[in-house]
C-alpha cells in the first residue's frame, strides 16, 4: 500500500487540462439533461418507496437507466476529481464509463430513430447542436488527453517548452540593459 502523500504534495494540481475538460463535460451533460435533476429524481421516484428496500433498489436501478445522462455526468466529474489527485488510471476509467454510459443512451435513441424510418441525420443534427452532444465530445477528449501516449507527449512538449524558455532567458540575460548599446551588439 502506498504511503499517504503530505498536504503540500496533494495541493499541487496535476493534469489541469484533463480536469478542466471533465468539469466542462459534466457541466454540459447536466445542462443537457431535462429536469427534474438529481434532487427531483430522488423526491419524485425514490422517496415514496423509501420504506420498501427491494422496491427502492429496483427504482434506483430504473432511475439510473432512465436518467443516464445525469449519472454519466457524475461519473465524468468523479473521474476529473481523480485526475486532480493524480490517479489517472482510476479517473480515466470513470470518465470512460460516464461517457460510455451517456453514449449508450444516444445509441438507443439513434436506433429508435432509424427503426421508425427516419434518417440518422435527423438524430445527429440536433445532437451536434445541443449541450449534451458537446458534453460527450468534451468527455471523450478528456479521456483521450489522459491516455498514456498523450501523457507522454505532454511531458515531452513541456520539456521542450522549458528548454526554449531557458534558452530565451539566457539570451535575454546576455543582452545589454542599456537601450543605447543594443544596436551595437553582435548576434
Amino acid at each position: 500500500m502506498a504511503a499517504a502523500r503530505s498536504w503540500w504534495r496533494m495541493r499541487r494540481i496535476k493534469h489541469r487540462d484533463g480536469v478542466a475538460l471533465c468539469v466542462l463535460s459534466s457541466a454540459l451533460l447536466l445542462a443537457g439533461q431535462p429536469p427534474p435533476g438529481l434532487v427531483g429524481i430522488y423526491i419524485r421516484y425514490l422517496q415514496p418507496v423509501q420504506g420498501n428496500l427491494p422496491l427502492l433498489a429496483l427504482f434506483t436501478v430504473l432511475s439510473v437507466f432512465a436518467f443516464t445522462t445525469t449519472f454519466g455526468a457524475l461519473l465524468v466529474f468523479a473521474g476529473g476529481w481523480y485526475f486532480l489527485l493524480g490517479r489517472v488510471s482510476r479517473g480515466r476509467f470513470l470518465v470512460g464509463f460516464g461517457v460510455g454510459f451517456t453514449s449508450l443512451t444516444m445509441a438507443s435513441r439513434l436506433a429508435y430513430t432509424v427503426l421508425i424510418g427516419a434518417t440518422p441525420l435527423d438524430f445527429f443534427l440536433p445532437l451536434a447542436t445541443t449541450v449534451t452532444g458537446l458534453g460527450i465530445l468534451l468527455g471523450t477528449m478528456a479521456h483521450t488527453v489522459m491516455g498514456q501516449y498523450a501523457l507522454l507527449l505532454k511531458k515531452h512538449a513541456q520539456a521542450a517548452w522549458q528548454r526554449w524558455r531557458r534558452a530565451r532567458r539566457t539570451a535575454r540575460e546576455a543582452e545589454p540593459r542599456e537601450p543605447w548599446l543594443r544596436p551595437f551588439t553582435l548576434r
